[in-house]
């Protein structure tokens, strides 16, 4: 099944043959493990205007989608409770989709949450848990409209990092994001509304990892749009980390999440989710322009 995909949303369509749309991460969260707790206060409450800031940062720097997330799912991350993941994110998605034009993004695995966010002006809902964690969602994201992002993550956030394993990592996830868009499918959600994501660093080995990045191919042949998600994370430290305590410099995750970047655009990538917005739109602008992405579908 090979053609070059849309994504639609609530909305609107989203066309992605001609390189890959960047998804700025904004998250409003105390605890992810890059960037959290920057937008909260001493007294450890939420900025809001802090956060709807750096999504209008976003939207200047070239941002296509932003994503907002009120739960951490980083290794070993203590679950939100719904109500207070919802009032971490309905206040900022609010705001910004009053005065922003770019499709709004819910990072959640709870149908509760994804439905305030919906009403709130969110057309996409991004599941970590691949529709699977709360049984109300499949019906909710149909029913809504909305576009959906699925993603594989081999365990939970609590346990994803205790041993993963894989007869071959390329191939186990490729037949789970192909079961998965079926079961949509048959949910009676359109195919044109899914995007398919491998889940990097969500119950993967640092190989693991590398090993989705070099196979990204096998992920954007079906049919749907495909998302990597590789920002900041911990596979790029550890493969870089030698070189620059070589050289006497402490560790910037820029470089090296701008070369899986590159990557992930070579190998038709249709969707970057990342945390560095302007860098990444800059680095695509000049990928483009040199032609490296002239053999897209």
């Amino acid at each position: 099944m090979i053609m070059t995909p849309i994504w639609q949303t609530s909305k609107r369509t989203i066309t992605l043959s001609d390189g890959p749309r960047v998804m700025g991460i904004l998250n409003v969260t105390p605890d992810s493990f890059s960037d959290g707790g920057r937008l909260f206060g001493a007294d450890s409450s939420l900025c809001i205007d802090a956060a709807v800031a750096v999504g209008l940062q976003m939207v200047a720097d070239g941002a296509d989608i932003i994503d907002i997330g009120g739960e951490s799912t980083r290794p070993y991350s203590d679950p939100v409770d719904t109500s207070m993941e919802i009032a971490r994110v309905i206040p900022v998605i609010e705001r910004l989709a009053s005065c922003t034009s770019i499709p709004i993004s819910i990072d959640t695995s709870k149908s509760r949450v994804a439905a305030a966010a919906i009403d709130a002006g969110a057309e996409i809902v991004n599941d970590v848990t691949g529709l699977e964690g709360d049984p109300a969602m499949t019906s909710l994201v149909r029913d809504r409209g909305v576009g959906v992002c699925v993603m594989h993550m081999q365990g939970t956030p609590q346990t994803m990092q205790d041993d993963p394993r894989y007869e071959d990592v390329v191939a186990d996830i490729r037949s789970y994001l192909i079961a998965r868009r079926d079961a949509c499918l048959a949910a009676g959600i359109e195919q044109s509304r899914l995007c398919l994501d491998p889940g990097i660093g969500f119950g993967k080995t640092h190989d693991h990892n590398i090993e989705l990045v070099r196979g990204i191919a096998a992920f954007t042949d079906l049919g749907c749009a495909c998302l990597i998600g590789h920002s900041r994370k911990g596979f790029i430290r550890k493969r870089l980390q030698g070189i620059v305590d070589a050289a006497g410099r402490e560790y910037d995750p820029l470089a090296g999440t701008l070369g899986v970047s590159l990557a992930a655009a070579a190998a038709g990538a249709h969707v970057l989710r990342v945390h560095d917005v302007a860098e990444t739109v800059q680095a695509l602008t000049l990928f483009n322009a040199c032609g490296a992405i002239s053999h897209r579908r």
